[in-house]
């Protein structure tokens, strides 16, 4: 359900509305260079300007987006946004299509694009270097699950289609899709319904469902069901639930709290699909809410050897869906998904805005943006190995929110 909009709160996702954008490279057979910068970053300026700045490092110095960043359209461009090889990849609501962008001299440019009509995206999964599969909903009503597959490289829809997950029934009158994962010729998706309770207020079904398809037939295999949590993944354009790690095991969190499943007496917790597995480890589950932490969590990272940081909210702090993303409440733990044990609370400054893809990996090295009221905005430096915590690029002037930092190149 990938219904985040500017300056509003969508009927499912949360209140917290920053967007980003993309680039690109070929057009009408001229090519277009990509970006050779090492790393992206996505600015929500003080008066609501947005920005993408570019830089080859993330360890040290200070950049102002309105002297060095590429001003956004905010009516053409949001946050949902996948970054790879050089390249922005977004889908502009207004025109239908799907758009592959670059940056170029301070401004985001766009080099090709393929129509994509009635298509609400919640999540990618890259099946090669320049292939893409899209997941999410018809916009008509959100009831229907579709796919898209695209050739990144000249922007052409291979194929379209809906997949065989039932419609919302009874009570329910929407659903979202929460993670894509391909694997041995299988794709396997997560979902659940939802259910109005108003024009601006929504509740989630007690259930995670995992569909699994024949692919490239896209044909449904079956159907499964766990009632331990619900709202599987998220919209992994604004910021990651899942992830592989080396072995080849599948991992997804549950995010119930109020700004997604808004089903806050069921846990955040962790799945996982063990390697060379097509169903749930029903052994496995790593209940986030029952541990120290003792609140929801939005987004988690894998840093290797079994462990991850994940992003949790602090109750206590936050009023609720209507401050959640302005106020300072979210910490920073490292987690150990072997033994199902949260390791510690990392001494970051507290952070802000509700939902973001503000951690890299990248060697022994977790570079984690946060926006703390007090201390600044911040790229902090984490050390794998030792745990060290130190200070890097700082982010100033006209910066309100670092909503995301990606990886130029993969």
């Amino acid at each position: 359900m990938t219904k985040s909009a500017k300056n509003g709160v969508l009927f499912f996702s949360s209140i917290i509305l920053f967007y980003c954008l993309p680039s690109c490279r070929e057009q009408q057979g001229n090519t277009v260079a990509a970006s050779e910068k090492k790393y992206s970053i996505y600015i929500l300026g003080k008066d609501g300007k947005e920005f993408i700045m570019e830089t080859n490092t993330l360890d040290s110095g200070l950049l102002y987006p309105e002297k060095t960043g590429a001003k956004l359209d905010e009516k053409e461009i949001d946050r949902e946004l996948v970054v790879r090889d050089g390249f922005y990849y977004l889908l502009n609501r207004k025109k239908n299509s799907f758009i592959k962008y670059k940056e170029a001299e301070q401004a985001i440019v766009e080099v090709a694009s393929t129509p994509l009509e009635n298509f609400s995206i919640d999540n990618y999964y890259w099946l090669n270097k320049d292939t893409l599969l899209l997941t999410g909903l018809n916009r008509t009503d959100y009831s229907q699950v579709k796919y898209a597959i695209i050739k990144t490289d000249d922007m052409k829809v291979l194929t379209i289609g809906d997949l065989a997950i039932p419609r919302p029934f009874g009570k329910y009158t929407s659903i979202s899709t929460g993670f894509v994962e391909l694997r041995n010729k299988q794709l396997f998706l997560g979902y659940t319904y939802h259910q109005k309770l108003s024009s601006y207020d929504y509740t989630t079904s007690d259930t995670t469902y995992l569909a699994l398809f024949n692919y490239p037939q896209m044909t449904k295999i079956r159907i499964d069901k766990d009632v331990r949590s619900t709202y599987p993944g998220g919209t992994n354009m604004v910021q990651p639930y899942s992830f592989n790690d080396e072995k080849g095991n599948y991992y997804f969190m549950t995010c119930p709290g109020i700004a997604l499943g808004n089903r806050a007496d069921l846990p955040t917790g962790i799945f996982r699909i063990n390697a060379g597995e097509d169903t749930l480890d029903k052994n496995y589950f790593f209940n986030i809410s029952a541990s120290v932490i003792r609140n929801h969590a939005y987004g988690i990272w894998y840093l290797g050897g079994n462990q991850a940081i994940i992003r949790a909210e602090r109750k206590d702090l936050f009023k609720g869906l209507s401050d959640h993303y302005s106020t300072a409440h979210f910490e920073f733990y490292l987690i150990d998904l072997s033994s199902g044990k949260v390791l510690k609370k990392l001494e970051l400054p507290l952070d802000k805005g509700t939902r973001r893809a503000c951690i890299i990996v990248s060697g022994n090295t977790a570079y984690i943006a946060v926006n703390s009221t007090k201390e600044g905005n911040y790229i902090w430096l984490y050390n794998i190995k030792t745990g060290a915590l130190k200070k890097g690029l700082q982010l100033t002037g006209d910066t309100d929110f670092i909503m995301r930092i990606d990886k130029i190149q993969k």
